[in-house]
């Protein structure tokens, strides 16, 4: 769950949220009366989140993905070799 602090508190305390930011990885938001709220986020974080929404903008990738993550759960995933895989996405480059 985000910090949330108001604006004048954020302007005098930046140094302070920078580093509860880093330090929690959570995001911090900044609320302003009458203005829309922004949020510190670290840049690892927010470059995470842009990089989980793009491969999830395929419904092809994104299926792959629930399933693998179902099969991590399920602890069914079997090892496989180099050759095992490309014989798996050349299926899938198929259809």
């Amino acid at each position: 769950m985000s910090n949330k602090i108001n604006y004048t508190e954020a302007c005098n305390n930046f140094d302070k949220i920078y580093e509860e930011a880093i330090s929690t990885r959570e995001p911090v938001v900044i609320n302003r009366e009458g203005a829309e709220s922004v949020a510190v986020i670290p840049t690892s974080e927010l470059n995470s989140i842009i990089e989980t929404a793009y491969l999830f903008q395929s419904p092809e990738n994104a299926a792959r993905l629930l399933d693998a993550l179902q099969r991590v759960k399920a602890k069914t995933n079997m090892p496989q070799t180099i050759d095992e895989l490309r014989k798996e996405f050349s299926l899938y480059e198929e259809e």
